[in-house]
């Protein structure tokens, strides 16, 4: 069922219909929550912030064929004011990710030494991703890890299209330029 019928049948009382639009949202909201602000209960945490707002303002969205855009744009909107509240900038490490990285190594039918360089090369990036600004981390993530399209990265970050495209180019740029600093030959594509 498209995510337009699940908002009308949930705007005419089916509670249910929005429950299956969080189930569907929620992996995706809180990956991509995950991959700006480092840490999973965080990432949880905001993850729940989004749906909560969603639930109380979805009667005024006006476009219903734009519900992803929608829904990520509270996202990025909530994790923007959890770094405002946390102008510290503590360091972004959390140890149940090593814990939880290494349980799936464990249980994995892979060959170990292809898991352990698979994981050892996202962390690579997961630490040079925290390096970046906010902004080119915030488009890069939703290109390459959420797969969006640059009109709906516009939308949702609230930018011009040309903007998000610059932030896209300077983002793997920036990427390049720190893979190069730890003399890291560069990583595939799919891994960025």
């Amino acid at each position: 069922m498209k995510d337009q019928e699940l908002i009308r049948l949930y705007l005419n009382g089916d509670i249910g219909a929005l429950n299956i639009l969080v189930k569907r949202y929620h992996k995706p909201v809180f990956n991509y929550i995950l991959k700006l602000v480092g840490n999973r209960e965080a990432a949880d945490d905001l993850a729940q912030t989004v749906f909560i707002k969603c639930y109380k303002s979805l009667r005024r969205l006006k476009d219903h064929n734009r519900f992803a855009p929608w829904l990520y744009r509270i996202a990025v909107n909530v994790v923007r004011d959890y770094w405002r509240q946390r102008r510290d900038m503590a360091p972004l490490d959390d140890e149940s990710d090593d814990v939880n990285s290494l349980t799936n190594l464990l249980a994995s039918d892979d060959d170990p030494y292809e898991a352990v360089e698979a994981e050892q090369r996202a962390e690579l990036v997961r630490r040079a991703l925290k390096m970046l600004p906010q902004e080119q981390r915030e488009v890069l993530v939703l290109k390459i890890y959420q797969g969006l399209k640059f009109t709906e990265i516009a939308e949702i970050v609230d930018a011009p299209l040309n903007t998000v495209k610059s932030r896209l180019y300077y983002g793997i740029s920036a990427l390049k330029k720190i893979f190069q600093r730890w003399n890291i030959p560069e990583l595939k594509h799919y891994e960025v």
